[in-house]
């Protein structure tokens, strides 16, 4: 009789602690926010990448313009070459490694000024973003918000919801 009660009181004892930790996970709420969504999807995020369109547009233009222009004069050169003497051969040859190179520092200064002015438009888009995302979590209680992670169940994206604030609400300056 005495091997059948001891395993009674720890038989109580798990039990009792999985009551408790069930009533605990029950308490806790989570939620999960994608990011990326966020920056296909939000008013600010598309105004953001409309604004660099326009600011870089032109830019872009002229590389384009100047890559063309240059694809252009080495064509020719591949043409012309066996007509041309030695001395004009080396310099033409010379003048478009010049114009090659500065057209590879203007294509890269672009690239640069370009993923610059996206962060800085990016990190604004995110910093209103989170501004929002602790709002609803704040309203409907929730204890955590990730941003990322390897997997989430759907039912715990709240991304619909911060969506829907964020583009409801006016855009800050």
């Amino acid at each position: 009789m005495k091997t059948l009660s001891r395993p009674f009181p720890l038989m109580v004892l798990a039990a009792a602690l999985s009551f408790g930790a069930a009533a605990q996970a029950q308490e806790f709420k989570a939620g999960f926010v994608n990011t990326d969504r966020i920056f296909r999807e939000a008013n600010a995020a598309k105004a953001a990448q409309t604004k660099l369109e326009a600011e870089f547009s032109k830019r872009e233009k002229e590389l384009l313009d100047q890559g063309n222009s240059l694809k252009a004069a080495g064509e020719k050169f591949e043409r012309e070459a066996p007509t041309m003497s030695e001395s004009q051969r080396v310099t033409r040859q010379r003048q478009l490694v010049d114009q090659d190179r500065e057209f590879q520092r203007k294509r890269r200064e672009f690239q640069e000024d370009l993923s610059a002015r996206k962060s800085e438009e990016l990190a604004a888009v995110l910093e209103r973003a989170n501004k929002v995302v602790k709002q609803v979590a704040e309203q409907e209680k929730y204890d955590v918000v990730l941003q990322e992670a390897v997997y989430i169940n759907p039912k715990y994206d709240i991304t619909e919801k911060v969506l829907k604030a964020l583009n409801g609400a006016p855009a800050a300056k």
